[in-house]
């Protein structure tokens, strides 16, 4: 058989799972209870569960051709529906990755392809904040700040849907997060200043025009954690002096 060999490693993988924990396919099987909601690239070196180290059931998934959000897309509406309604996760991620051959082509001027429609809100983004991005050193780095720009659009469309609106209105607990994957390091970087957790907060975000100029830096988990480790050692040093 064609494909014998990815059978054979699914078995490798249940054997391998049931010795490591004999219950997990028996919780699997009870019920689904995602913490997050990720919605990420199609792009088949970033995976949800393996980025993230956790294992099938800890996260919801939707992914799609450069991580983009359409107000139209009834799958995406529906997956974000169930997520929010029925799993009540409290956090969604937008994970974009440098790299990415979506956000390369809607920067690029070949319009000849089914996929190009779907890019079109990037297309658009870029022609209109052209002169921002021409300003920028070399193809690589308009390359990536398309790719976080692109993370902050698709968060601000989720955030503006019905379903979104109607779980912060009810007091729900929901969170949207940005974040970018670099392919060349395997690390996640957080677009810490643009996580929205309210109506108000999303409101107050600066332009998404001006993101093409004045970008927040994106922080990986490392430098976060030796910020968060400097920050704690001044404290403590306040309090003896």
């Amino acid at each position: 058989m064609r494909l014998s060999h990815l059978l054979d490693r699914n078995v490798r993988w249940a054997q391998r799972k049931t010795e490591e924990d004999p219950t997990f396919f028996v919780r699997m099987a009870e019920q689904q209870t995602p913490r997050y909601l990720w919605l990420g690239c199609s792009d088949s070196r970033v995976t949800a569960n393996d980025v993230l180290n956790l294992d099938p059931g800890d996260v919801f998934v939707h992914r799609n051709i450069a991580n983009v959000v359409h107000t139209s897309d009834m799958n995406f509406l529906a997956v974000l529906e169930f997520a929010v309604e029925v799993l009540k996760v409290q956090d969604i991620i937008v994970c974009g990755h440098y790299g990415c051959g979506g956000v390369q082509r809607a920067l690029g001027d070949d319009r000849s392809a089914l996929a190009d429609h779907w890019l079109q809100p990037l297309v658009m983004y870029y022609r209109k904040n052209h002169a921002a991005f021409d300003a920028l050193p070399d193809q690589l780095a308009r390359h990536q700040r398309m790719v976080e720009v692109n993370v902050e659009m698709q968060m601000r469309r989720i955030a503006q849907t019905p379903i979104v609106e109607a779980a912060w209105a009810s007091g729900q607990t929901l969170h949207i997060h940005g974040w970018v994957y670099g392919i060349h390091d395997g690390l996640l970087r957080n677009l810490c200043s643009s996580t929205s957790s309210s109506s108000a907060a999303r409101d107050a975000l600066e332009s998404l025009d001006a993101r093409a100029s004045h970008p927040f830096e994106p922080q990986p988990a490392i430098r976060l954690h030796a910020l968060d480790a400097f920050a704690s050692c001044c404290e403590g040093h306040g309090r003896t002096s």
